[in-house]
Parts: structure tokens; sequence; C-alpha cells
């Protein structure tokens, strides 16, 4: 019975290696896209909290660019039907009519999304991301008052996710799960963080890995970005492993020094929450998911399934979709439009602060507060 399911695992795995050489190649022939008359902005709401926090996004940006969309040079979009019901549905984890039309817009404001555990449906995200190759996972923490200024830059396609629900299974004696890593896509994450790193005056990058464990797919990551670091001479590089990282950013005294910080999809997924609560939780802080075609903006957050249950869903905290929204204003070059945002927000927060707890305000009166700075 064993060697059935040996003879199955070797097909598969035949299949998954093609189609992974495949991508790789793909990687290596991207068309840059034309510059657009008309920006549009996707929003999708999400599962959860995600539809309640969105909203209160959309309504701030709608105040703030009133006068572009007006002259037509921007168009917010809302985009229905990225539901975990819907999901489940179809059996995908975006339904083809939500991707054709997030494949309409050209940037994407969404909210967090529900992924059962278990079974092989696979996240939303790891599913957008692939599909629209947002390879570029950016995530920046600060902390002004204790001299934490991070920019994480989390490959975003590769690693385990790209391959997470695609494992093997014996029965009654073992599963397997695969990492990739391939040099095309360590190479653009690479380029982008020093890209990053240069143009903003940043003087230290710190690879992360665990290459002395996984010597293949880590062990090449730290090689091709020592490889690309080569070309940046007048920026410190150091590598540090994951578990000793995760250390370091809680020593005051060592955390002060980092700046750019470049790691792989699962080691960045878990670091950047935890630098997250150390600026003040997942609620607060926004994320950039970037591609040579498509950029996707998200808070880091879940979909809160325990607070809608307890009907404190009103009550969720929208900073860290509206942080999300000011990286896209950056993003697409509306710089002091991204700058009165950000501005709003933190005094917004002063003015109707949001708990996330009835002696706080709604969500929605904390929208309808920004919205009015943003008139």
């Amino acid at each position: 019975m064993n060697q059935e399911y040996v003879e199955k695992a070797v097909a598969h795995y035949k299949e998954l290696l093609l189609s992974q050489i495949e991508r790789a190649d793909r990687m290596n022939n991207v068309e840059r896209p034309e510059k657009k008359a008309k920006t549009v902005i996707g929003v999708l709401g999400g599962d959860g909290i995600g539809p309640i926090i969105t909203l209160q996004a959309q309504r701030a940006l709608e105040a703030l660019l009133k006068d572009e969309i007006a002259a037509g040079t921007m168009e917010i979009r809302p985009i229905e039907g990225l539901t975990i019901e819907n999901r489940l549905a179809v059996n995908k984890p975006i339904p083809d009519d939500v991707l054709a039309a997030v494949k309409e817009c050209d940037v994407l404001l969404k909210g967090p999304t529900t992924t059962p555990s278990g079974g092989t449906m696979e996240s939303a995200n790891v599913a957008m991301r692939r599909e629209l190759d947002l390879y570029a996972n950016i995530r920046p923490v600060q902390v002004p008052e204790e001299g934490i200024d991070w920019t994480f830059f989390r490959e975003n396609t590769e690693g385990e996710y790209t391959l997470g629900s695609k494992g093997i299974e014996i029965p009654g004696v073992l599963t397997m799960d695969f990492k990739v890593t391939t040099i095309a896509g360590t190479r653009r994450i690479a380029r982008a963080a020093f890209e990053f790193a240069k143009k903003n005056g940043k003087t230290h990058v710190a690879i992360v890995t665990k290459s002395n464990i996984m010597k293949k797919t880590d062990g090449m990551f730290s090689a091709i970005c020592h490889e690309v670091a080569a070309e940046y001479p007048d920026i410190q590089v150091d590598e540090y492993f994951i578990d000793i990282m995760c250390a370091n950013l809680l020593k005051p005294a060592l955390r002060k020094t980092f700046q750019v910080i470049l790691l792989p999809n699962l080691y960045g997924d878990i670091i950047t929450d935890e630098a997250a609560q150390i600026q003040g939780g997942v609620g607060t802080a926004g994320s950039a998911n970037a591609g040579d075609r498509y950029a996707m903006f998200e808070a880091i957050h879940g979909s809160a399934p325990r607070m809608i249950a307890r009907g404190m869903g009103n009550y969720a905290n929208p900073e860290s979709i509206l942080r999300a929204a000011v990286m896209m204003l950056r993003h697409i070059g509306l710089t002091e439009k991204a700058e009165k945002l950000d501005a709003a927000i933190t005094k917004a927060q002063e003015v109707c602060p949001i708990t996330g707890t009835v002696e706080g305000h709604t969500c929605q009166e904390f929208g309808e507060t920004l919205a009015a700075m943003l008139g």
C-alpha cells in the first residue's frame, strides 16, 4: 500500500517541480505596464471585521481624493464577493469573477480574509499574491520615541507558501510540505530592498534566514542577497538567523540599529507581527504587496471572528487599513495626500479614541471624524 502512495507522491512532486521551473522562467520575462491616464483603486472588504474597517478607509479616500475623482484621473471601485462563503461555494481561494474585476484595477485596498484551518482551501492572500505576482511585501514599523524606524521586505510568493496546499500525505505514516526558493524570485526581492535603502538614505540592511538548517533554500536566499548587496557598497549588510533576530528586536539598544530587514516569506510573516506588537499592536500596522504591474495594500491582522461573534465588530479599529491606504497613496505618487491622511489618522485617534471595546468610540464614529478632517 505504501508503495502505491510513494509512486503517486513521486508523480505529484514531478508535476510541482515542472510548474515551479515554469514559474521561475516567467519571472525573467515580465512586461512593464504603460502609465495610464486614470488610476483605478479596487476596494475589497473581505471577511469578519474587514468590510467594517474597509468602509471607513473608502470614505476617507473619497473625501481626500474628491477633486481627482471629479476630474476623472482617479476611480475608487468597490469589488464584492471576496468572502469565505463565496470562496467555499466555488472551492476557489478567489472566485473567477472577483479575480477578473481585480485585474481591471491598478492598486487594491483589501480587508482581512478568513482562511479555513486544514483542508485544501488556499489562503486568498496567498492566491492574490501569486495571481498578481505581488512579490514584495513591505511593512514599515515606527516607534519614534524609541528610535525605531524599520522597513521589512518580505519575499511574498515563494518559500513555504507557494505550495502550502499541495503537500504529500501517506495515510497513517507521514505528511510532507514543500519550500521553494528561486534565483529570480530572490534576486528581485533583494533588489527591491536595496533600492529602497539607497533611495531613502538607509545605510544598513539585515538579511534574515535559517541557512544553517535550511541549507538549500535559505542557503541560496542568503547567497543571492549577498550577491545583490555587493552592488551597493555604501550599505552595510549583516545576516542574522530568524530566531536570534526575533530576540534582537526586543533588545532596546540593538534594535535601534536596524533599518531595512530582508527575509523569506514565512519568517517575514512571523517577525512583522512581532514588530507590529512593539509598535502598538497588529491593529496599528498596514502593509504593501507590490509587483511590477499591480500592488495591494492591506491590514496585517486577521478578520477577528471572535470579535464578530461577541457582537463587537462595530468597535474594530480601522487604523491598520488606513495606514495601508497611506502606503497606497505614496505608491501611486500622491505624497502630499498620503501625509495629510497620515496626520489626520493620528489626530482622529486623539479626539475620537477607538479601543476595540465599548469604552471607546465605534469604527463608524472614528470614520466620520476622519472624513470631516479630510473634507
